[in-house]
């Protein structure tokens, strides 16, 4: 018996019942880094395969999510700790107040306001929490670059410029870190992630990755920052890790039925 501890780290994050997104996703990768992962779940999304797999989403009542907060932080402890679908603004006032009450440090808020394929805010009123209360409490932040926009107060967010100009509004809004991630939106060859700490901007740009399926691909860029935080990592350690996970879980990204795929989590095995 390994008597050794594990490094450990919190999602608050919807499940993603198909498996590919979500604290599914956010789990695996995880597991994957070496990491023990516990959850404060958030929602319930159930694609609907009678209905061209449309999204049903069945949310977790305040008081079942403060329970599984108490269980992981005063139960356990965390390393460090990542957001993800947070559906309404009293959900995100918890988060804050939680992250205020327990001094949590390696806070990591992907700040998923937008589904794929979507260019609109999903629950306006979350948004704008995460917008007032989280940016300020982030050690990392990772939007795309829709939520950059959103959160930064600009009107879009196009080119390597703007997402310089978004990183620093962010900075200057409290975010320690700020990780741009302009994926296939941007055009070119190249998928560009934008790093910036307040002083330096750091790109990293690898080749786009034709016919990759890319459902829950923000997940598990937010969860692979996150764990990699939790071992201890510099922000420019994780960052090179991260994009080596992200490049092979894409690669190896596959079609799970005729209207939905997923990256490989176990990749890197």
């Amino acid at each position: 018996m390994n008597n050794k501890p594990m490094y450990k780290a919190m999602t608050i994050a919807g499940s993603d019942t198909s498996g590919g997104a979500g604290m599914e996703a956010d789990l695996k990768t995880m597991e994957e880094m070496g990491v023990y992962g516990m959850v404060a779940l958030t929602c319930i999304v159930a694609q609907n395969p009678a209905n061209n797999w449309s999204h049903d989403i069945s949310v977790i009542d305040l008081p079942v999510i403060q329970g599984q907060l108490r269980t992981i932080l005063d139960g356990i402890g965390i390393d460090a700790m990542k957001t993800g679908m947070l559906g309404s603004g009293e959900l995100v006032q918890l988060v804050a107040d939680t992250i205020d009450h327990y001094h949590l440090k390696n806070v990591v808020i992907d700040p998923v306001m937008v589904c794929k394929g979507i260019d609109a805010i999903m629950v306006p009123a979350a948004a704008k929490a995460i917008k007032e209360l989280l940016v300020q409490r982030a050690d990392v932040i990772t939007p795309n670059l829709l939520e950059a926009a959103y959160l930064s107060g600009m009107t879009a967010v196009g080119n390597l410029d703007e997402m310089k100009e978004a990183a620093a509004r962010l900075h200057d809004r409290g975010a320690k870190y700020i990780i741009i991630k302009a994926g296939n939106r941007l055009p070119g060859d190249n998928a560009i992630d934008l790093l910036y700490d307040g002083k330096d901007y750091i790109t990293s740009t690898a080749p786009k990755i034709t016919g990759a399926f890319n459902n829950g691909a923000g997940c598990t860029f937010s969860a692979c920052i996150t764990a990699n935080l939790a071992k201890g990592l510099s922000i420019k350690e994780t960052m090179v890790r991260t994009r080596e996970y992200m490049h092979a879980v894409l690669e190896g990204s596959f079609r799970i039925n005729k209207w939905a795929g997923a990256v490989k989590h176990c990749a890197l095995r």
